[in-house]
């Protein structure tokens, strides 16, 4: 069993934030997958379904915790818990400020880097889990970061937002398999994104 956990907060004044881009991305691959129908469990939307390898289908819960973003490792140890399951079993999705819009980055362990799903997570598991780092981009000013990421993306972030959603979705298969770098690189072959400084003014940002 994999969980693949999209960090969020619930309700509708929320589900355009920046900060819902995971939980938006692993509701796109349970559709893409024709994964179940959510159901609410492990203080989360839980959905149950495969997904297909090179060896085999990959069973798998998609979590969308409903505890709000900063509590996300409650519904995470929950379900891993209940299933038996070891950090590495677990994929968190989630928006990273410290990579530029649009850019896709695969990583396994080390620590929360200010990000406090992350943190919470790390509380209740430990920090050896999977991480799908998602960039939104940095507003420029810690100040300005609470506000940057409880906004909502704007009209002009859609296509390149849409873009690393689906191929995030699409090249699912690879991630089940383990096969994180493959993963990461497909990805961006997918919907590629310029490398830029994630503090510089443009899209995603604030500035």
């Amino acid at each position: 069993m994999l969980i693949l956990a999209g960090l969020g907060n619930p309700g509708a004044q929320y589900a355009k934030n920046r900060h819902n881009l995971g939980a938006m991305t692993v509701r796109a691959c349970a559709e893409r997958w024709r994964f179940g129908a959510p159901r609410k469990r492990f203080s989360s939307l839980a959905r149950e379904g495969e997904i297909p390898t090179e060896s085999g289908a990959q069973r798998a819960l998609i979590l969308e915790p409903q505890t709000f973003y900063n509590d996300s490792g409650q519904a995470v140890s929950e379900a891993m818990s209940f299933y038996k399951l070891t950090p590495s079993d677990v994929v968190a999705f989630f928006d990273e400020i410290d990579l530029a819009p649009g850019r896709f980055r695969m990583k396994t362990g080390g620590g929360a880097a200010g990000n406090n799903g992350v943190r919470s997570i790390i509380a209740r598991i430990g920090p050896d889990f999977r991480r799908a780092r998602m960039g939104t981009g940095h507003p420029g000013h810690k100040d300005k970061v609470l506000g940057h990421v409880l906004s909502d993306f704007h009209k002009v972030d859609t296509e390149w937002v849409s873009a690393m959603i689906a191929a995030c979705a699409e090249a699912l298969p690879l991630l089940a398999a383990g096969e994180d770098a493959r993963y990461q690189a497909e990805v961006m072959r997918l919907a590629p994104a310029e490398k830029l400084d994630p503090r510089a003014p443009g899209r995603g940002t604030d500035s």
